[in-house]
């Protein structure tokens, strides 16, 4: 395996006419690619898909670093690259079972999240994630919104990270965001039933479907998955999880009957 990515570096290298230690800093992400360097990409490998090239040169920041690369000494590298997908998505759908959305989640809730993490997170790193977190959540404000789905199982919204008053916050919080024209929110209750296996699942939308990612969460860290046969299966398993959903004004009614509760 180490061989044949080495041999597909040597060979982008050759590609651009640049050493092999460049391309794989862009691979890492500490090195911008200019659009000419994406046209010049597209070249050598003989694409002609002018969709898929022009939405990837959109993409591009020419030397401007995202504000996700300062995390990238501080952080693995997945969910740094996570925060970079969502900011060049145009939609994401998502299906949690035990816990909220992270671009939904109030600061106490993160925080009180991370410091369950096993093996325990060391002091500065329970304050780099929430932070890192939050940031991402700027996806979802401002003139070019993501538009965003979210599917909530009710065990998700019966967990109590943090103690009751954080919990009863996150809940507020979810009905309030849920009113936004580029949020939804729904609920899939326990009577419903459940069509997936239980792992949370989040769609990235690109600007062409070629850009679309599926990213996982897994004990060991974030899988993102993009093969075709893949993308189609998990477009499948959120339609279903759709159907079993709550509409968004009864799930925000659901809410609002457990956030009462506590």
């Amino acid at each position: 395996m180490f061989t044949e990515v080495s041999c597909a570096a040597t060979a982008a290298a050759e590609l651009l006419g640049v050493n092999q230690a460049r391309i794989s800093s862009i691979e890492a992400g500490r090195y911008a690619v200019s659009t000419e360097r994406v046209r010049a990409f597209a070249r050598g490998y003989d694409c002609a898909d002018e969709s898929l090239i022009q939405a990837l040169c959109t993409m591009t920041g020419g030397r401007t670093r995202g504000w996700w690369d300062e995390y990238r000494d501080h952080l693995p590298v997945a969910l740094v690259n996570l925060a970079e997908l969502e900011h060049h998505a145009v939609e994401v759908r998502v299906c949690l079972v035990i816990h909220i959305p992270a671009l939904l989640q109030t600061t106490d809730h993160a925080r009180a999240l991370f410091r369950e993490v096993a093996p325990p997170l060391l002091p500065y790193e329970v304050e780099h994630r929430p932070s890192h977190r939050i940031k991402r959540q700027g996806v979802l404000h401002g003139d070019h919104a993501l538009r965003y789905t979210a599917l909530i199982h009710e065990a998700a919204l019966r967990m109590r990270f943090g103690g009751g008053d954080i919990a009863r916050a996150q809940l507020q919080h979810l009905m309030d965001m849920g009113e936004r024209d580029n949020i939804t929110t729904r609920v899939i209750p326990f009577g419903s039933g459940f069509p997936g296996t239980g792992q949370s699942i989040d769609y990235l939308s690109g600007h062409v479907p070629q850009l679309d990612t599926v990213q996982l969460d897994t004990h060991h860290g974030c899988e993102f998955l993009d093969a075709q046969s893949q993308l189609t299966k998990y477009r499948s398993v959120l339609d279903r999880m759709e159907t079993a959903a709550l509409t968004p004004v009864a799930s925000r009614d659901f809410i609002h009957r457990l956030a009462r509760q506590l």
